[in-house]
């Protein structure tokens, strides 16, 4: 029987074990969108993961969401997550970058030279945004162009090139929690009557646009993209998600990508499992449940359900998850206060198990 503790093989990239430090905004980039050396011990203590996601990374100026969150656009930045790599790999780990454009969600106060939000339509979100002036109404963001849309394809192949040249394994482009590949994906996001929308084809047609371009530069095997279906995050609404992601998957499925990673919303399970049918890559989950992710959930491997499962909360707070999980506890409290901006307190400062 496979287990979560069992190593994997992602399309030529080996793992030691099959959990998953999930992708999380910390907020804590450096001037001018950089990774620090903050960013650097954070990764390198939770090495031990078979895979470490990153927090999302923009692909572009325009694709910043939130502030202090970090780029992959500079020379820069590359340099920055240089050291990142670095770090992870002189531990024995393994990591992708998560390309993250955040779409209509963010402000223009968080852009510079008066540039504003893009989305495929002009729809604005409800809710609203954190910004160093405070809280902010989303905006309603402007409708890109076909020639916006093939320069933002080109942004997200650009940033993979990069992130490769930065030393990361590979890739996870970033189509879920109501973001811009998801809001291409979504009807109430969408409402285009071009190529790019009107149709289930027509709204897969940017994801898939954009995985086959960065798969074609960078590699398959060092491509993966991550979903979830039926996830109202960020004002998305898809009441029939069924047939957008199974063609989305039939589309990405002959390109041998690293894996898929699906965030299960409630409930989905039976999409997944219909996903895992279309798609016969490695299936990387991150479980629905009412509280955060446990190791009761391990049980989603030994069933077969899925190759992987990532822990977002949990592996925030303890640095050597893995070894936890199998030794069953203790895990220490994640603090909601320092999630997001700050310094090492809540971010480097989680004592690992040899320590406790």
């Amino acid at each position: 029987m496979t287990t979560a503790f069992d190593p994997i093989d992602l399309a030529g990239t080996p793992l030691a074990n099959r959990i998953v430090m999930a992708p999380m905004t910390r907020s804590r980039a450096g001037e001018g969108g950089t990774a620090t050396e903050l960013t650097a011990a954070y990764y390198a203590q939770r090495a031990s993961a078979g895979l470490i996601v990153t927090e999302g990374i923009q692909p572009s100026v325009v694709g910043q969401g939130y502030p202090f969150t970090p780029g992959l656009h500079s020379a820069e930045q590359v340099a920055s997550w240089r050291k990142v790599t670095d770090a992870v790999h002189a531990e024995g780990g393994r990591i992708f970058a998560q390309i993250m454009h955040a779409g209509r969600i963010g402000h223009p106060v968080l852009l510079p030279d008066g540039l504003v939000p893009v989305a495929p339509s002009p729809v604005r979100a409800a809710g609203q945004v954190f910004t160093a002036e405070g809280p902010k109404d989303f905006v309603e963001p402007h409708e890109l162009t076909d020639a916006e849309i093939r320069q933002t394809i080109a942004d997200f192949v650009s940033a993979s090139r990069n992130a490769i040249e930065a030393g990361f394994d590979g890739v996870e482009l970033h189509g879920a929690n109501g973001y811009l590949i998801h809001q291409f994906l979504a009807p109430n996001t969408n409402l285009r009557t071009d190529g790019w929308g009107g149709s289930d084809e027509g709204r897969v047609r940017f994801a898939a646009e954009v995985v086959k371009a960065v798969a074609a530069e960078i590699g398959g095997a060092r491509t993966a993209l991550r979903i979830s279906p039926s996830n109202g995050y960020n004002d998305i609404d898809e009441p029939a998600p069924d047939a957008v992601y199974t063609a989305l998957a039939q589309e990405i499925e002959p390109l041998g990508l690293a894996y898929l990673h699906i965030l299960e919303g409630a409930p989905i399970r039976e999409l997944t499992l219909a996903l895992r049918k279309v798609f016969t890559g490695p299936v990387l989950i991150n479980v629905h449940s009412d509280g955060p992710t446990g190791p009761d959930h391990l049980t989603v491997i030994e069933d077969g359900i899925a190759d992987l499962i990532s822990y977002g909360a949990l592996f925030l707070a303890n640095p050597d998850l893995p070894a936890r999980l199998k030794a069953g506890g203790p895990f220490n409290t994640p603090d909601p206060s320092t999630f997001f901006g700050g310094d090492a307190k809540g971010y480097t400062d989680y004592p690992a198990l040899d320590a406790v």
